[in-house]
């Protein structure tokens, strides 16, 4: 797939989702392009230890789905012929402060792959290309410095049976996308330059998944049930189809309360949700596997674009730069789009210059980041500082979801901006604004839930047995 060559060799450094997209795009400028994880990743379509987390709710929303249909056209249809589902993002049933938002035909695809079934989807594409080798079960010692320290020459692995010893990879071109541990941070001071500084929200937040064998009637034809936590409603959850023949449940708490795992305080915590929905479909359906717990207790953000001076032939993308609450599922599209962001690089000619890159990243980072940041501080229990922007914005939001709930138009508004298409600004829109004080002038009070509405009705009655 070389074109136009960069340069002889490059090594991404991490085998997942960020790490493939990178791989894929350094394909077409560099004659051999090296991927490295400490796990065996080729043919794996289930979670493994190196991304745990990966049996969680995870979706492919807009922005993504359309770059990487661009990256490996057919995509979605090769995911249909697997029984992998996808929907439009407006159809799917959201509810806000406990109530369901207004279905809308957006034209965004949502595809509601398992996250290990879509990397190994890619990761096999991306390895059957002829200048692509996996080095799987290694792991990474440190980088290799030029002698003045100005560049990043190449990289030290180890094979995890230890039977070769330590090997240097030589590169023109290093890519760090290991994820929230990225070491970079502690290499950069190593070698002499400022660690990056970090941006850091802690919200204390748990999933708790399990999954339950799909059958005729558990979602009622509905492709995803989700409850999204609100300061008023602050469980929530992502109930859909994740693949031919599962449906996954992921459970959502904020500020240590966490979904439990064991089978009462499960199924209790999903009795709490602000809708009936959810328990209704589960009390019945069966279980293919036990509750699992994965903790987030912070969103991160590197500023490696404010840095002064960084070293010639290394970068960093996707959680190594900024691992957001994965509440709002923007994880995998900010890899793709920083993927696109390298390959605008590549192609203007010559090797990728960080300064450049970073700022161009940082201003992709930007939109989704004030998204997840001031979504968080909604939540009084989250420590923050609280601009007077962002208390504005959350009170024209609180107006705007509950439009959403009367005006399909809204709810499309509304997902072209969660999906990363369009900047918030678009919400502020005049054509929008008028819609959204249409029906909320002033801040509506939040929905009741389900058992406030209903505390003595047969359905309550028949939950609790």
């Amino acid at each position: 797939m070389t074109n136009n060559q960069t340069g002889k060799r490059a090594v991404v450094l991490g085998g997942s989702m960020a790490g493939i997209l990178a791989a894929r795009v350094l394909a077409e400028s560099y004659a051999e392009v090296l991927v490295v994880d400490r796990d065996e990743v080729l043919g794996v379509d289930r979670p493994r230890r190196g991304a745990p987390h990966t049996i969680h709710a995870h979706a492919l929303h807009a922005r993504g789905h359309l770059i990487l249909e661009e990256l490996f056209p057919g995509l979605t249809d090769g995911l249909a012929a697997a029984g992998v589902p996808s929907c439009d993002l407006g159809e799917m049933h959201w509810y806000l402060n406990a109530r369901r938002l207004k279905p809308a035909r957006t034209g965004l695809i949502s595809v509601l792959a398992p996250r290990p079934m879509l990397e190994e989807h890619v990761r096999r594409q991306v390895a059957a290309l002829p200048n692509v080798t996996f080095r799987e079960r290694h792991d990474i010692r440190e980088l290799v410095p030029s002698r003045d320290y100005t560049r990043v020459t190449g990289v030290k692995i180890e094979a995890r049976d230890g039977g070769t010893g330590e090997e240097t990879l030589t590169a023109d071109l290093v890519v760090d996308t290991t994820g929230r541990g990225s070491r970079t941070p502690a290499w950069l001071e190593e070698f002499g330059y400022r660690r990056p500084d970090e941006d850091r929200v802690k919200i204390g937040l748990a999933y708790t998944t399990r999954q339950y064998e799909l059958t005729d009637g558990i979602l009622g034809g509905v492709p995803s049930i989700n409850p999204i936590a609100s300061p008023a409603h602050p469980r929530g959850a992502f109930f859909g189809r994740s693949g031919p023949d599962l449906v996954n449940l992921s459970l959502t708490g904020i500020l240590g309360d966490h979904p439990p795992t064991d089978e009462a305080g499960f199924l209790e915590f999903v009795r709490s949700l602000p809708i009936p929905d959810v328990y209704d479909a589960i009390v019945g359906a069966k279980p293919v596997n036990d509750p699992v717990t994965f903790r987030f207790p912070a969103s991160v953000r590197r500023r490696y674009e404010l840095l002064p001076a960084f070293p010639d032939g290394l970068l960093v993308l996707g959680d190594a730069v900024c691992s957001f609450n994965p509440v709002y599922g923007q994880g995998m599209t900010v890899a793709a789009m920083e993927a696109a962001a390298l390959r605008r690089q590549l192609r203007r000619g010559g090797s990728p210059r960080p300064a450049e890159f970073f700022t161009e990243i940082g201003q992709i980072i930007d939109m989704p980041w004030e998204v997840s940041v001031n979504g968080d501080l909604d939540f009084p229990g989250v420590e923050g500082h609280r601009s007077i922007k962002a208390k504005v914005g959350n009170a024209y939001m609180a107006r705007l979801q509950y439009a959403a709930t009367k005006d399909p138009k809204v709810t499309e508004g509304f997902m072209r901006v969660a999906g990363l298409l369009d900047p918030p600004q678009a919400l502020m829109r005049p054509g929008m604004l008028a819609r959204v004080l249409r029906h909320a002038v002033r801040r509506p009070a939040p929905g009741k839930s389900w058992l406030e509405r209903e505390p003595s009705s047969g359905v309550t009655a028949r939950h609790l047995g």
